[in-house]
């Protein structure tokens, strides 16, 4: 038997989901792309071939300069920030933070974050309720991912840009240089795609066709079974949000 929830996602949560899905895709695709150009970070100001580098990264082979690849990633990156900006507006007024995404104070407790990694480490899946909400550790995800890892590339990538550090000097300063800026946006940058991996990893652990009909229609369709040592629902385990 299979049982429908009907409020799994709001329409302006899937839609500037999907949206971000792929803009992020883009810039990621853009930022290897000028990455490759010049794979080196430095520390400061200034940075160029034959300037001491902070860090040489292992990439065997350059393409010169990518021009495709800069205005990619500019036009991508405006599209997440007035996306990511709808989303966050909107999740502010309507609770949507506060209802699906602020842990609850109880469960910041030793014991029960406690159980809640273990629960993540041997993969257990939650029954009842818990099925339906985002554990403490989920929570505590998404929350850094939009209020402390996107801010951040996008301060970080604003202080890269010439035209607006003329207008805002001190945003560059924040972060001790233009390179420097370059420096930590690829360094958020591999923290985003390591979430993005561990994301997918657990939609397709969840059930990956229910989890992006949900994504999708709003609706989550729940197989309802018996397990062999409890005779109660066991849903799927909740991997999407947004």
């Amino acid at each position: 038997m299979r049982v429908l929830d009907s409020s799994r996602h709001s329409v302006l949560v899937r839609i500037t989901h999907w949206i971000h899905t792929v803009s992020f895709f883009a810039l990621l695709v853009s930022g290897i792309a000028i990455l490759i150009a010049h794979p080196r970070l430095y520390w400061g100001e200034t940075g160029a071939v034959g300037a001491p580098a902070l860090l040489d990264l292992p990439i065997p082979f350059t393409f010169g300069q990518s021009g495709w690849g800069r205005s990619l990633h500019f036009l991508s990156a405006w599209v997440s920030v007035l996306n990511g900006s709808l989303y966050a507006i909107a999740g502010l007024f309507d609770q949507h933070f506060r209802t699906h995404l602020l842990p609850a104070r109880a469960d910041l407790a030793w014991r029960p974050f406690r159980q809640a990694v273990a629960d993540h480490v041997r993969f257990t899946r939650p029954g009842g309720d818990g099925s339906r909400s985002y554990n403490v550790l989920q929570r505590l995800a998404y929350l850094a991912v939009v209020f402390v890892l996107f801010p951040l590339m996008i301060a970080t990538g604003l202080a890269m840009s010439p035209a607006i550090t003329s207008v805002v000097p001190e945003l560059v300063t924040i972060f001790g240089g233009q390179q420097s800026a370059r420096t930590i946006h690829f360094f958020v940058a591999s923290f985003l795609v390591l979430f993005l991996l561990v994301h997918i990893a657990m939609v397709c652990r969840a059930g990956f066709g229910d989890r992006v009909r949900a994504m999708i229609t709003g609706h989550s369709a729940v197989k309802e079974g018996r397990s062999r040592k409890e005779r109660h629902e066991r849903p799927a385990f909740p991997a999407t949000a947004d």
